[in-house]
């Protein structure tokens, strides 16, 4: 999504309810990828985009239209928070664009449809993000690919962290627990780490690193029960039950912010688009106050994988102009102008070792945690299996839930809903 925070928000959104979209065993397969071919776009591309994408799209399109004289490329503006549906009825009315701005967990919902064409064999996705192409497949076919990334890193205040004896990030779950307890003790932090405590998307990383996934290789049946799993929701509990973390931060707009600059919560886990809150928050100098690193390892150091992706849809009028366009807004220098433009974060690997992004200390971090990242899996049951998770998730560290309890509970939820594979 345009952000991390609106990117996750959006797991929340509903299923896919469009008479006769649904795919069943006895529905058409999708039709097979074709390829995109050298000659220049021509002709009319549709394209819906979201949020300051939308605004600043026209802006990055010279170029594409100066190599390409005969296309006209027409973006319509869709807000966010209408995004999903605007889509949803589109599809079922077969209005839709030729080109779409997809959410990432709204890949599988659409898919499932019938709704998106296959991606051409000739559009190279070897230097995507091995975690960011995971959301363009869906039932072992790719559709689109990733446009932008986000990904959360650990944000953590170095004077207070000096103050408090370390000077060094930590790289562990150890090190990590022993670094929020010495700002409470060392510094004077009223608590030693932001966590939400209600929010299974934003534990998955947790889970991840140590070893857990959310499904069999297969796909075809859920795995939330696990030691793995079981052993990161008491680690990430323990944070609350201590003390160290607040059971009930507050929710207004800014307040983790205002709390991170204040020092009475020095460390949490966040996106790119956190630099720029914290300098709106701190001001200019609070730069030099803290530092950003890859998430703390437990088994491995693996984040989740967030931004959108680009797609044409199966109804497009113009569907050979419309992957052009995206082959463009691909290409490594496009994504290195684009993200000096927006802050977007490229989805080419290629592109982070451009100057813009590679000697940038805060920013540069980000690049090596998409070496190891994940995501949920395409599918439409993914919302409600989030939606419980984060029921379960309260319960955990608000209540004090065993953990294995809670797991085996949104286990046996998902069981009775499936996969969908």
């Amino acid at each position: 999504m345009t952000r991390m925070r609106v990117g996750l928000t959006a797991l929340l959104c509903g299923i896919l309810v469009v008479s006769g979209c649904g795919r069943s065993a006895d529905d058409r397969a999708p039709d097979a990828a074709g390829t995109i071919g050298s000659g220049p776009a021509t002709g009319t591309v549709t394209m819906w985009a979201q949020g300051a994408e939308a605004e600043k799209l026209p802006e990055l399109l010279t170029e594409f239209k100066a190599a390409n004289p005969d296309v006209t490329v027409k973006v319509t503006a869709v807000p966010w928070g209408a995004a999903h549906d605007k889509y949803q009825t589109a599809i079922a009315a077969s209005t839709t664009p030729d080109i779409g701005q997809m959410g990432t967990t709204w890949m599988g919902e659409f898919a499932a449809a019938d709704a998106f064409a296959p991606t051409p064999t000739d559009l190279d996705t070897g230097d995507f993000y091995a975690g960011s192409v995971k959301s363009t497949t869906v039932d072992g076919i790719t559709y689109g690919v990733p446009w932008y990334v986000d990904t959360p890193v650990l944000y953590y205040r170095t004077d207070l962290a000096a103050r408090a004896g370390a000077t060094a990030p930590p790289t562990t779950w150890d090190e990590f627990k022993a670094l929020a307890r010495a700002y409470q003790t060392g510094a004077g932090s009223a608590f030693g780490v932001g966590l939400a405590p209600k929010d299974f998307q934003g534990f998955l990383p947790f889970a991840w690193s140590n070893g857990a996934s959310l499904t069999t290789e297969d796909g075809t049946a859920w795995t939330l029960d696990t030691p793995e799993m079981v052993e990161a929701l008491r680690f990430y509990q323990s944070f609350f039950a201590e003390g160290i973390a607040n059971r009930t931060p507050s929710t207004d707009t800014g307040a983790y912010h205002q709390a991170f600059v204040d020092g009475s919560v020095p460390m949490f886990i966040g996106g790119p688009f956190e630099v720029g809150a914290l300098r709106e928050a701190g001001g200019p100098d609070f730069a030099g106050k803290y530092a950003t690193a890859v998430l703390p390892k437990g088994r491995s150091s693996t984040s989740f994988v967030g931004g959108s992706d680009l797609v044409v849809f199966e109804q497009a009028k113009n569907p050979t102009a419309a992957w052009k366009l995206i082959q463009f807004l691909t290409r490594p220098s496009t994504q290195v102008t684009w993200y000096t433009m927006t802050g977007d974060l490229p989805s080419v690997q290629e592109a982070w070792s451009d100057p813009a992004l590679r000697d940038d200390t805060k920013l540069a971090v980000f690049g090596q945690q998409l070496e190891s990242v994940d995501a949920p899996p395409s599918t439409t049951q993914w919302a409600q299996v989030q939606s419980s998770g984060n029921t379960q998730m309260e319960l955990v560290t608000v209540t004090g839930l065993d953990p294995a309890a809670a797991a085996s509970t949104l286990q046996e939820f998902a069981t009775s809903i499936g996969t969908g594979s």
